[in-house]
């Protein structure tokens, strides 16, 4: 039989013929336009060399094409001013402390804010927001802002008063590193250093830097204001944190989080942190917990309810620099910013001198991280809270400012002490604290 006697034959061969030429025109096409996919190739800004087929010379080699990824980007957009590089600073891991104690420690590196390189970033621009908000300060027209601060809020102060259009007047006491007063006279600023007082006596520093702002007006007889920061008292301190500090805390940690360990010099940070995250967050089981330097009465007021410091008599209420290393953290009485968040802090730890000296010296070691003084205290504290959770628990603290601004102070302590001589290999033994408590 013919295969013109047999329909069904005859079209199956005739699709056989169609698809196998489909095929070679198909395998063939780009050796016919060579032109057309340089061209395209150029378009789309590729530049692969052009494989012969099978048809028409060496065999097409297959292979899985990935297109290769966009180059990372900066920033979606350009940011307005100084003031956009505060906030969203990362939350890093610390490894050296996590593998010891079997817990994730975690630190928000604050040091990396832009104006101030400090948390104090957030407060100042909150605080000269809110004066704005009430006609208290007014840019461009002489106003000058003053403040009363051991170094780090009158930087972030200076900074930006200078991007804002203000001058700033800072007053601090005289005991602290020069070169945070060094910073502020580079940046700007009038700087008056005092000797230690009581925050009783009119010549502390707090004290002088309200009186030199309510003098202003009549000093300057320009038409200018004088407007008083007062960081310690003022509500845009906490508020500062609590709309910014904490949720990224909260987005950063996905909600999962034990515990958060922060000292507090004005409280604004550990008030504002807590609010949110116990409040707002309701992290109900998360535990909150004061790191206090030697020399500070907090510690007792949030353990047994007195303010007392075994260097000081019960009452006096004064906080003496002298009584510890660190700086910025520490007082001995309790603050409108603290006591907003007072009765969200489960639990206070005393940190000595000898330990965040410790600390410090075992973060550049083992991390790469030279911090200050506050920094420090805070690690130690997030070590001891730590031990006190299950294992696999995850603890969050305050990397505050760089070790930099603390040369002629802290880090020559660690210098004297000899610890840059040696290399420390036993964290719980270094800072005195037991493995399991």
């Amino acid at each position: 039989m013919s295969l013109s006697d047999h329909p069904k034959a005859y079209g199956t061969a005739a699709l056989v013929v169609a698809f196998a030429t489909g095929v070679l025109v198909t395998l063939g096409f780009k050796d016919l336009y060579p032109d057309l996919e340089r061209r395209f190739q150029r378009r789309e800004g590729r530049s692969v060399r052009r494989r012969s087929s099978f048809f028409w010379g060496d065999p097409v080699k297959l292979e899985d094409y990935d297109p290769q990824p966009a180059p990372p980007t900066c920033g979606a957009t350009v940011s307005d001013g100084v003031e956009s590089s505060i906030g969203n600073t990362p939350l890093i891991r610390i490894h050296s402390l996590s593998e010891a104690t079997g817990r994730t420690i975690l630190a928000k590196a604050e040091f990396l804010n832009g104006a101030g390189n400090s948390p104090k970033d957030r407060v100042a621009l909150s605080i000269i927001t809110e004066a704005e908000k009430q006609g208290l300060l007014t840019p461009h027209q002489g106003d000058t802002i003053y403040e009363g601060t051991v170094g780090s809020t009158g930087i972030s102060l200076a900074t930006l008063a200078r991007a804002k259009g203000y001058k700033a007047h800072i007053c601090m006491p005289d005991d602290q590193a020069l070169e945070k007063s060094e910073l502020l006279h580079h940046l700007g600023a009038t700087v008056e250093r005092v000797a230690v007082a009581p925050i009783t006596s009119p010549d502390h520093y707090v004290n002088l830097a309200r009186r030199r702002a309510a003098e202003h007006a009549r000093l300057a007889a320009d038409g200018s204001k004088g407007f008083f920061a007062d960081q310690f008292e003022s509500s845009a301190n906490w508020h500062a944190h609590l709309s910014t500090t904490g949720p990224e805390i909260f987005s950063q940690t996905q909600g999962e989080l034990d515990a958060f360990v922060a000292g507090a010099g004005t409280g604004g940070t550990i008030s504002g942190v807590a609010r949110h995250l116990k409040l707002e967050a309701k992290m109900a089981s998360l535990r909150v917990v004061l790191a206090d330097p030697q020399g500070s009465g907090l510690y007792n007021k949030i353990k047994h309810g007195v303010m007392y410091s075994s260097t000081e008599r019960e009452g006096t209420r004064r906080r003496q620099q002298v009584d510890s290393i660190v700086e910025g953290i520490g007082v001995n009485r309790v603050t409108e910013n603290l006591e907003a968040g007072r009765d969200l802090i489960d639990d206070a730890i005393k940190v000595t001198d000898e330990q965040a000296c410790r600390m410090a010296r075992w973060l550049v070691e083992n991390d790469g991280l030279f911090v200050g003084s506050s920094s420090a205290v805070n690690c130690v504290a997030a070590v001891a809270a730590a031990m006190t959770l299950p294992e696999g628990s995850r603890v969050a603290t305050m990397l505050c400012d760089s070790g930099t601004r603390h040369l002629s102070k802290f880090w020559k302590r660690i210098k004297e002490m000899g610890l840059e001589e040696t290399e420390a290999t036993d964290l719980f033994q270094e800072l005195g604290i037991q493995r399991s408590q």
